[in-house]
């Protein structure tokens, strides 16, 4: 059974289908924000809406986990069908999600880099030790410890099942900006990041 918290109540979308994901990856990149990542993971149900994404566009990207056409147990999620979680350990220490796109075998995805809290936010802040509304879910890492999200989410569906995305029919009303993405050291100049404008929940 999963444990709704009191007050966090709200009305179940529609999981985004795999044809939502099997589409350009900076479209994809684009079109996630507003919609919501819903977590039923350890037995609580948490959701929060995307504000921030970072696109990787594949072999011939540079930040890309796949470029040159690389592959390893690390990332072979990465090539797995759209709609499918790419999970990857960073630093030793930090979880971060990515929502493959284009078609199955081609390996480039979507990282998702922040979320707007909207419900579970006492189990947020159980996993995120205490921190302000505004930190939980601020970066690629915060938002998986938040969520729950591990490794032994590689490779899982993100249509179906404890981990997925949710349409929400007000997404892609709002403004959006668009930046360089953060923290890479190659192609940093790629204009490939992408978040609700004035947003005041993005990890920047």
């Amino acid at each position: 059974m999963v444990a709704r918290e009191a007050g966090s109540d709200r009305r179940i979308g529609q999981p985004l289908a795999a044809r939502f994901y099997a589409r350009s990856t900076a479209l994809v990149a684009r079109r996630l924000l507003g919609h919501v990542l819903v977590s039923e993971i350890g037995g609580h149900q948490v959701a929060g809406r995307i504000v921030e994404t970072e696109a990787y566009l594949g072999p011939d990207d540079p930040a890309c986990h796949a470029w040159r056409g690389h592959r390893s147990a690390r990332n072979d999620a990465l090539y797995g069908p759209p709609g499918s979680c790419y999970v990857y350990f960073t630093y030793g220490m930090h979880w971060c999600l990515n929502a493959v796109t284009e078609r199955n075998g081609f390996p480039a995805a979507v990282l998702i880099r922040a979320l707007e809290p909207l419900s579970g936010l006492a189990t947020m802040r159980r996993r995120r030790g205490g921190v302000a509304a505004r930190a939980l879910c601020a970066g690629p890492a915060r938002l998986c410890q938040a969520l729950g999200i591990t490794g032994v989410h590689n490779g899982a569906s993100l249509t179906a099942g404890p981990l997925r995305i949710e349409r929400d029919p007000g997404a892609g009303r709002a403004a959006v900006s668009v930046t360089p993405r953060i923290g890479v050291s190659r192609a940093a100049d790629w204009p490939l990041r992408f978040t609700l404008a004035d947003s005041p929940w993005t990890s920047r």
